[in-house]
């Protein structure tokens, strides 16, 4: 994971247990690493033949950079899409897919999952699964309420 995203020019931030946070300065670059950090959970061979998923969600922000990381409401979001996400998946929010739409590689599209709230945060947001041919496409629902909808 971790030379997906220097491969892409992000910069790692923070990495705890089974966690890594990154930052790139560009949108494409992100959906770019994801994409390469799927690939490759994918080929890797585990031991005793175990199928390790990892979960992607990526956000497009303005977080404060502090003396103790980054901080901010754009972090969060990042964090909470991540939690949405099944293994094996990359969700995007909205505005990603508008920083990143012209810049997919070939064979790459985003698919609207709809509009979802979370915790913490006071608008919905409008959600996109990054999909490739090489790629699993259907997993279950997000682990979010959509608004209308009671949790």
């Amino acid at each position: 994971m971790r030379a997906a995203v220097r491969d892409a020019g992000g910069h790692e931030v923070d990495a705890r247990a089974d966690e890594l946070f990154a930052v790139f300065e560009e949108a494409p670059a992100a959906v770019e690493a994801a994409l390469a950090i799927q690939r490759a959970m994918r080929a890797s061979a585990w031991p005793g033949g175990v199928d390790v998923r990892v979960r992607i969600g990526v956000h497009h922000g303005r977080p404060t950079l502090t003396d103790t990381g980054y901080v901010g409401l754009s972090v969060h979001t990042a964090a909470r899409i991540c939690y949405a996400a099944h293994g094996g998946q990359i969700v995007v929010s909205s505005a990603v897919r508008s920083a990143a739409l012209g810049s997919l590689a070939d064979g790459v599209s985003l698919r609207s999952l709809g509009t979802w709230r979370f915790q913490g945060l006071r608008e919905p947001e409008d959600l996109y699964q990054v999909e490739a041919a090489d790629l699993p496409a259907d997993f279950p629902p997000l682990r979010a309420v959509q608004p209308g909808t009671r949790s």
